[in-house]
Parts: C-alpha cells; sequence; structure tokens
C-alpha cells in the first residue's frame, strides 16, 4: 500500500436566514452559507482533499453546479457518493486533520458532534480525524464576518 496526502479548501459567504452546517452538523446561527447545495465549507473541503489524495477531480467536476441532481442537497450526501468511491478503489483513510476559520459562532462545543458525524459517515475512527476551529483576528472577509473558510487535509493508503 502507498500512502498519498490531499488537501481541500472551500470558502463560501454568509447569507442571513440560511442554516449554517458544517462536518454535517447544524451550527445555531442567524447565518448560514450561500452554495448550491447546503454550503458546508468543512465536507467540502474534505471532499476535494480525498478526491485529492486519489487523483480523481475535484468537487465542482464531481458534483457541478449547474447540475439540478445536486441543487439544495445536503454535503452528507455528497459525502457519502465519494466514500462509495473510495471503496471501489480500496482507499483507506489514515487521518484527517481540518481547521474551520471563521469569527463567529464559535465552534469548540461543536466539534466532537462534528467528528463523531464525519466518523460515522466515513466509516472510520473518530480518533482519526481532527477539527480545530480559528478565528481570522478580525482580518479580512472572514475576520469582517463576510464568509468563512475551511482547510482539509487527509492522508490515505492506496492499493
Amino acid at each position: 500500500m502507498e500512502t498519498r496526502v490531499g488537501l481541500g479548501y472551500d470558502s463560501h459567504r454568509f447569507e442571513k436566514g440560511r442554516k449554517l452546517f458544517l462536518g454535517g452538523v447544524e451550527i445555531p446561527s442567524e447565518y448560514g452559507l450561500q452554495s448550491n447545495t447546503d454550503g458546508d465549507i468543512l465536507i467540502h473541503a474534505l471532499i476535494d482533499a480525498l478526491l485529492g489524495a486519489i487523483a480523481f477531480k475535484d468537487i465542482g467536476r464531481l458534483f457541478p453546479e449547474e447540475s439540478d441532481d445536486f441543487k439544495n442537497i445536503r454535503s452528507t450526501e455528497l459525502l457519502k457518493i465519494v466514500v462509495k468511491l473510495l471503496k471501489e478503489r480500496k482507499v483507506d483513510i489514515v487521518n484527517i486533520d481540518a481547521v474551520v476559520i471563521l469569527e463567529k459562532p464559535k465552534i469548540a462545543s461543536f466539534i466532537e458532534a462534528i467528528k463523531e458525524n464525519l466518523s460515522n459517515i466515513l466509516e472510520i475512527d473518530k480518533e482519526r480525524i481532527n477539527v480545530k476551529g480559528k478565528t481570522n483576528e478580525k482580518m479580512g472577509f472572514i475576520g469582517e464576518g463576510v464568509g468563512a473558510v475551511a482547510l482539509v487535509t487527509v492522508l490515505v493508503k492506496v492499493p
């Protein structure tokens, strides 16, 4: 088995009145993230990291925004499709390290629920998943509360 690293990134603007999802968990907030899906930047970045690690397209090519098939879909459903793809290719996830950068809301109290949810979908031990919440110290579009960013690194084993 060979090990490979993947890196994923996603960012979206906030929109009043939308639900905020991170790692498939709804986070209480008056703002959610704009997207043709539920806007879950953590899962979107995770999908890109996993696809990158196996050198297979990216989230935009696998799930095109123009397609009505994915409009308003929960990102957890997209992740389940990617998990199936990984299984078909006999890919094992070694670990995941993620950071979500937003000024508010604070997500520390939701991290265990996020890890639990992702571990169930990915069918891996939640101890292989690390999620951190950071602010941008009030700098840039993140610091101004305009949007949020997620970065994810994964290590996988491939045959």
